[in-house]
């Protein structure tokens, strides 16, 4: 049965333009007013966070709109508190939407006496009340089997299809979409399926970590414009060095898209003095001044498939049916057109 209060917004301070832009698309899809619970979330002296929020969510369908990038700490914690603070307040539901879910990459014990830190953190939402979770493209699926709550994992692959398309519309037979670790080959042939485009990757190989010895090429690159495709970029050091090796294996073109732009340390300069003509990211993360500025740096929104997500979710409707090229084209409403 469809619910009968409307959805109810709230956002933590990671992500304040994303959870405002949610808020502008729903209310066109609603065709009412949706606007941000009114709250306020302050630190003390000592850096504690307190939140107090302003409005009556008694029997409300709340929604938390909150990354958990950088400082990724503090953002758990507002994340954890708000949702404590609805929960106390006796909201009916409480969703958190995580457009960037850190810890993520802390999926499993790597070596000896390491933690599961993914784990951790979906122990610590479900304590704090949360009780279903929306989300983008995991860096690894089997996250959502840490949580016995329902976990929805929206991909970034049928809106970068979308973009690449209207990009590449008449070169479209020259695209070929490169994987940058083997790893990560799922990932890029779900997007290659999309456009009906071929499929590369690059081998790599570590002597340690952090550094990457020797990258081989798996396909033929040559004259090819090269997309590759992964899901978080950090430093940016694999991601330029990965450009470099396809540009010396005679690739004409390579451009990125990547769902999770997090950008830390020497990245933007990197990516700035890169061969790459282009990075695409999505704002899962708020961007910062200098990606925002970077001239070889593209942001394409999130908002259009998060708000019809939450929408879904509200009314009890199939999320999945965002997975789908088709589904969110019309979402779009010519959105990525205009940022070309």
């Amino acid at each position: 049965m469809p619910a009968l209060n409307e959805p109810k917004l709230i956002s933590g301070n990671a992500n304040k333009n994303l959870a405002k832009a949610i808020t502008r698309r729903m209310t066109v899809h609603r065709g009412l007013n949706v606007d941000l619970v009114d709250a306020r979330i302050e630190r003390f002296n000592d850096q504690e966070i307190f939140i107090e929020v302003y409005e009556n969510v008694r029997g409300e369908d709340m929604f938390i709109i909150q990354s958990t990038s950088n400082p990724a700490n503090d953002n758990l914690m507002e994340l954890l508190i708000m949702a404590d603070a609805l929960r106390r307040s006796s909201a009916s539901r409480i969703t958190a939407v995580i457009p960037y879910f850190g810890y993520a990459r802390q999926d499993r014990r790597t070596k000896a006496r390491t933690p599961i830190s993914a784990k951790l953190v979906a122990n610590l939402l479900v304590e704090a009340g949360v009780e279903r979770v929306l989300t983008l493209d995991l860096h690894a699926t089997q996250i959502q089997g840490f949580f016995d709550i329902p976990v929805d994992n929206l991909y970034a692959a049928p809106v970068f299809a979308l973009d690449i398309i209207h990009q590449f519309s008449d070169r479209l037979n020259d695209v070929m979409v490169v994987s940058p670790d083997v790893g990560g080959v799922a990932r890029a042939r779900e997007l290659a399926k999309r456009i009906n485009a071929p499929l590369s990757i690059v081998d790599k190989r570590r002597e340690r970590a952090g550094e990457v010895a020797e990258m081989t090429i798996i396909g033929d690159v040559k004259g090819k414009k090269c997309i590759i495709v992964d899901d978080i970029c950090d430093t940016a050091g694999t991601l330029c060095k990965a450009a470099e090796v396809l540009i010396e294996n005679g690739a004409a073109e390579v451009h990125s898209y990547i769902t999770h732009g997090v950008l830390s340390g020497p990245a933007v300069e990197r990516i700035s003095k890169s061969v790459m003509k282009s990075l695409v990211i999505t704002d899962s993360i708020q961007a910062t001044d200098p990606i925002a500025k970077a001239a070889n740096i593209r942001i394409v929104p999130t908002a259009p498939i998060f708000a019809q997500a939450i929408l879904n979710i509200w009314n009890g409707t199939s999320v999945s049916s965002l997975f789908e090229t088709e589904t969110l084209e019309p979402i779009y409403d010519g959105q990525l057109q205009r940022l070309l």
